[in-house]
């Protein structure tokens, strides 16, 4: 017997701590990734922003699990998957996940990321087609001109010499308290600072996703609601009247979240009900 049909196989005596969220790591494309399992059913991968872990969808990840097994990750250099010598890049993270994905031996199970983790799974989609099942990106951009003028200001502050005053955040104390080593704390900030310094329109991968796809975004998030209805729009949204009988829905969802922002996305209320309303809904066919 297995835990969940289609998601993590695990003996019947290991169910019960497996689905209270006990971590463990899978060596994985050349990296000790963690990871947890909570609860049973359809797996989702659920993937963090940028110097965030799993902990931080707070109250939405055990809503998550309610109906479904919710399998958060840590990414590279992030909460308890120590850093490797390569750049913090989504596309080489979303080969992470597509490994992880074989290893756990997952049939396409659906893939949500926030932010950084958003550009994670968009990259795992589009790269890895066969296996994801459905695709959820929250209050991640697709180009970089799409962010505010004076968010690009701050993100070209985060740097290794900003990781001392950043040690007074609320991230530096989840981090400095699950991480292998904290004293790579700076070395993670000058990664991240240098990904978000790089110019990138990822307009023309978006056609490529196959997998049925929900774009959330909040309306006070770091760029304008507009760039998640272009990002809509590519996936084929947004072209006509949907009919009576729904029957002119594009195989794609929209969902702007009001009074959110993009720090408050992770573990704001209404996220978790759109999200799972989207994942029960009976698969379309592809695009």
């Amino acid at each position: 017997m297995s835990s969940a049909s289609r998601g993590v196989t695990v003996p019947d005596e290991d169910i019960e701590r497996e689905t209270q969220g006990v971590g463990t790591y899978a060596d994985v494309n050349g990296i000790k990734l963690y990871y947890e399992v909570h609860g049973t059913g359809h797996p989702l991968i659920l993937l963090h922003g940028g110097l965030g872990a799993t902990s931080m969808f707070g109250p939405n990840l055990p809503a998550l699990a309610k109906g479904r097994q919710v399998i958060p990750v840590d990414l590279q250099g992030h909460g308890r998957t120590a850093d490797i010598d390569r750049p913090i890049s989504a596309e080489l993270m979303a080969g992470d996940i597509a490994a992880l994905i074989k290893h756990l031996g997952l049939d396409r199970p659906d893939v949500m990321g926030y932010s950084l983790g958003g550009g994670v799974a968009f990259f795992t989609a589009v790269r890895y087609p066969e296996f994801v099942g459905k695709l959820v990106i929250v209050s991640t951009n697709i180009k970089r001109s799409a962010i505010y003028p004076e968010m690009l200001v701050q993100q070209a502050q985060v740097g290794p010499e900003a990781a001392e005053a950043m040690k007074q955040t609320p991230m530096y104390q989840l981090y400095a308290s699950i991480a292998p080593r904290p004293e790579d704390w700076g070395r993670l900030l000058g990664k991240i600072g240098e990904a978000m310094k790089g110019d990138f329109d990822y307009s023309n991968e978006v056609p490529k996703i196959k997998a049925t796809t929900m774009v959330v975004a909040g309306d006070a998030d770091i760029f304008p609601p507009s760039h998640a209805v272009e990002f809509f729009g590519l996936l084929g949204g947004g072209k006509r009247d949907g009919g009576w009988d729904g029957s002119g829905r594009p195989n794609a969802r929209l969902a702007i979240l009001p009074g959110v922002t993009h720090y408050t996305m992770a573990i704001a209320p209404a996220l978790a009900p759109t999200v799972i309303a989207f994942l029960d809904e009976p698969a379309a066919k592809d695009r």
